[in-house]
């Protein structure tokens, strides 16, 4: 499933330390995984659970 779909690495996250990197996915939901380990545990968020969470930062 994670696999087929377009990752973007944080544009926070160049220049920080390699263990605080992290890549989103956007599609039909949001995907959210740790650079280091893109084969572990992915964080899931419907469109308008991320546009909130989006929206408050």
């Amino acid at each position: 499933m994670t696999a087929e779909r377009i990752w973007r690495k944080s544009s926070y996250s160049s220049g920080g330390a390699p263990e605080t990197c992290v890549e989103v996915s956007l599609a039909q939901d949001a995907l959210v995984r740790d650079t280091k380990n893109a084969s572990g545990d992915v964080l899931a968020f419907s469109t308008s659970a991320w546009r909130a969470l989006i929206n408050s930062l």
